[in-house]
């Protein structure tokens, strides 16, 4: 019996140290350990169980298992029904299950209970962003800050909420205040870096990325996001190096899987693309612009039935995806399935006006009636209904530079002659820099053209070369019936031993000898309009500095000035007219505002009523020159018809 009391003895004595060590280690471990001992605490009735319920569904939390981590904080609220801490975290876990109505409620309760807890502020909040109830949103989040000036937290998400809508300098603000107050706060500098990229600023996002990156090099979405960045630098060997790095640290990250296809796409390498396309879509099957994206691959390789079928695929998830819409059209046009082409084309129309522009690439099944009535008709009247509204591209590419009373002076002219424009913005090279305005300059341009009464303005931007030369061949179909034909060309241009270029986005130029290859020369934009009866203009703001300069070797052995850019003196024949943003031999600049110089002057004095088009060009020049410094003077070349005169816009 002794024996036996002190063994029982000992036994409690035993228990008691591992009841203090379970406690202990409820808090102290994670994952399974800590569950193990929170389960041993509860199991032995501890004086406050809610407080090891709540801990415990913290580790179920962090495990993905929702189920049991709401079971528990349901106990710790049946236990103790006025602790705040519980319906906060449940509130987490039904956020994460995308139940954010259940989480407001319990995040108002726990506020109810504690209104100085900021974190809970900060919480209610993420849920108001995610439903779309922004006014909410940012009053919760000034709340978590305004109680907690020092929670870095709140910050980084009230600059998230910026960021969604646009305000990318407030979302900054936000970003580098988290930073200034946790300078180890990696997710902070990947969403400035976000917020840069947004900005087009990709050298300040690849610091914020790799800051990031440096501080967690296991933070798979900065190593994707960097990759971003990369790719529109141009540098796709080291976007694929993100891309796979991101994948290896996230195998199931369906995003970084999506964006290396599409780099791999760019670099004319299907194969690679659709099996990336392929795990995307089984990491994420309801992944819309995956199938979007896995149609293209299979349309560039033929393939145009399983284009078809992921194109159906991605309409079905979202109905009002355009750019499916406008792929499936093609892939119709690919098997002559016109009817069909043109249906598509229209919905895309119909749901997104820009793809209005994109005509000029359909080819033959884009007849003239088919262009006309659908593409350019329904522009149009979209432009009649809402005189002011500026175009769907501007809308998303920032604020002209333009003074809106330029534009709006433009009225409709009232002439006989048929007038039609082709305008190209190409700003994303695959294998060169990209440029900041040309599409925007282009958009601009085409805008300006549409409100001085053109019966037909087709606007393309980033034209493989396949594009550029079918965009041409349909354009001299249509200057052919036309009486003006007017060619706006925006990106980089080139010249070689005498010979003016212009340069598609997938241009790979490693010599001089590859340009004829490569390039389109302006001789066939000439000839695409020279079938116009009375004005053929042709105008280039494409004489940027050669960006294949460092890389092309010189193999020709008549001399050639396109190391140094800039573009050769052209002498078109009679009743042309082309004009250059930069003189024969010097170059034009791209400009640090929304737009390029050229293209500033060029739209501020196009609209002007009764400026011939002599006289415009000669404004056009004047206000260059003085925007650059006299660093840069817009050129003419060839002549018209002294016998006409020729006005955009008429005068009163």
């Amino acid at each position: 019996m002794i024996r036996k009391g002190l063994f029982c003895v000992g036994m409690l004595v035993v228990a008691t140290a591992a009841a203090a060590d379970d406690s202990r280690d409820c808090y102290r471990w994670t994952g399974d350990a800590a569950i193990a001992a929170c389960t041993r605490v509860i199991a032995a009735g501890p004086a406050k169980p809610w407080i090891y319920h709540v801990n415990r569904g913290i580790e179920y939390r962090g495990k993905g298992d929702n189920d049991r981590a709401i079971a528990d904080y349901d106990e710790a609220i049946r236990l103790e029904p006025k602790y705040a801490l519980a319906y906060r975290n449940r509130g987490l876990v039904y956020s994460d299950k995308g139940d954010n109505d259940r989480a407001i409620a319990d995040y108002d309760e726990a506020i109810r209970l504690d209104p100085k807890y900021a974190a809970t502020y900060n919480s209610r909040g993420n849920a108001y962003r995610a439903k779309g109830d922004n006014g909410r949103a940012i009053a919760d989040y000034d709340e978590a800050i305004r109680l907690d000036p020092k929670y870095a937290i709140a910050y980084n998400n009230r600059g998230l909420f910026y960021g969604a809508k646009g305000d990318n300098d407030r979302a900054i603000a936000d970003y580098s205040e988290a930073i200034r107050l946790d300078p180890k706060y990696a997710s902070a500098y990947n969403s400035r870096g976000i917020a840069y990229r947004a900005k087009g600023d990709n050298d300040r996002a690849i610091a914020d990325y790799s800051e990031a990156i440096r501080l967690d090099p296991k933070h798979a979405v900065a190593h994707q996001n960097r990759g971003v960045a990369y790719r529109a630098k141009g540098d796709n060997g080291r976007a694929i190096a993100d891309y796979d790095e991101a994948i290896r640290l996230d195998p199931k990250y369906a995003l970084a899987h999506h964006n290396r296809g599409l780099l791999y796409r760019s670099k004319g390498d299907n194969d690679r693309a659709i099996a990336d396309y392929n795990d995307a879509i089984r990491l994420d099957p309801k992944y819309a612009s995956a199938y979007d994206s896995r149609g293209s691959a299979y349309r560039a390789k033929g393939d145009s039935d399983r284009a078809i079928a992921d194109y159906n695929e991605a309409i079905r998830l979202d109905p009002k995806y355009a750019l499916a819409y406008n792929n499936r059209s093609l892939a119709y046009q690919q098997k002559n399935d016109t009817d069909r082409a043109i249906a598509d084309f229209g919905e895309a129309i119909r749901l997104d006006p820009k793809f209005a522009g994109t005509s000029a690439s359909r080819g033959p099944a884009y007849s003239r009636i088919a262009q006309d009535l659908i593409a350019q008709d329904m522009a149009k009247a979209r432009y009649a209904a809402s005189p002011s509204l500026p175009p769907t591209d501007m809308a998303l590419s920032g604020k002209s530079s333009v003074a809106p009373a330029a534009a709006a002076s433009a009225a409709p002219v009232l002439t006989t002659d048929r007038r039609v424009a082709l305008v190209i913005g190409n700003s994303v090279y695959e294998n060169a820099p990209a440029l900041t305005n040309p599409v925007r300059d282009a958009t601009l341009v085409a805008d300006v053209l549409k409100r001085t009464g053109f019966d037909s303005v087709t606007l393309l931007t980033n034209l493989r070369k396949d594009v550029l030369v079918a965009a041409l061949r349909n354009f001299a179909a249509r200057a052919q019936a036309a009486d003006w034909a007017v060619v706006y060309y925006a990106g980089h241009g080139m010249e070689v031993s005498g010979i003016n270029y212009l340069v598609p986005t997938d241009a790979r130029i490693a010599a001089d000898r590859d340009i004829g290859f490569e390039a389109v020369p302006l001789e066939q934009v000439l000839n695409a309009a020279e079938r116009a009866r009375k004005l053929r203009l042709v105008i280039l703001d494409a004489c940027r500095d050669n960006p294949f300069a460092h890389q092309m070797k010189r193999t020709l052995t008549v001399a050639s000035r396109s190391v140094s850019g800039g573009l050769a003196i052209v002498e078109p024949d009679a009743g042309t007219l082309v004009v250059y943003a930069a003189k024969d031999g010097e170059t034009a600049l791209d400009g640090d505002g929304t737009n390029s110089p050229f293209a500033s002057a060029l739209v501020k004095n196009l609209p002007t009523p009764g400026l011939e088009v002599r006289r415009l060009f000669d404004f056009v020049r004047d206000d260059v020159l003085e925007a650059t410094g006299r660093r840069q003077k817009p050129f003419s070349y060839g002549s018209i018809s002294g016998r006409q005169d020729f006005y955009f816009v008429a005068g009163k």
